[in-house]
């Protein structure tokens, strides 16, 4: 496959999981998300989706770079697309823990592990893909930052 083919492949499978996971987010967007207590820097509710898009078209483009390295050294790529599959897919797992059981603990605990496992995820892009690496570090701040709303929306709420 063609080297932009496979980062277009990755890019739609990240857009993918994101509309999937917005799927999930949106009914209790109108419902339960508005009753509880958030903190005062709670973004607001039009600026997730543009970041997310960015995002995920970030990790796409990211795991598509390292897809391209797979001739040079297969261990270490299949690895880091293994990584990059669990984190991609514990994203989605969070927006359902949160979202669609309302679940606001056992999302805090699974975004601290979503966090860990991008950071792996990083470290091994890094040892294949610098530039690679480099567009994870958004999506590690986001999610640090949504680790800390998480944790905060759960201690208001207890």
């Amino acid at each position: 496959m063609n080297k932009y083919l496979k980062i277009i492949y990755c890019v739609t499978i990240c857009l993918a999981v994101g509309y999937l996971s917005s799927n999930v987010t949106q009914s209790s967007i109108t419902t339960w998300y508005p009753e509880i207590k958030k903190p005062s820097f709670n973004p607001p509710n039009w600026v997730f989706a543009p970041v997310w898009t960015m995002l995920f078209i970030m990790m796409g483009i990211a795991a598509g770079m390292v897809w391209n390295k797979l001739e040079s050294n297969k261990e270490l790529v299949k690895k880091g697309l293994l990584f990059f599959t669990v984190q991609l897919l514990l994203n989605a797992l969070w927006s359902y823990l949160f979202f669609g059981l309302n679940n606001i603990l056992l999302a805090l605990i699974e975004i601290i592990l979503l966090w860990l496992i991008i950071y792996e995820t990083y470290l091994i892009f890094k040892q294949i893909d610098k530039r690679a690496s480099y567009l994870l570090i958004p999506y590690l701040a986001w999610v640090g930052f949504a680790t800390i709303l998480t944790g905060s929306i759960f201690w208001l709420n207890r």
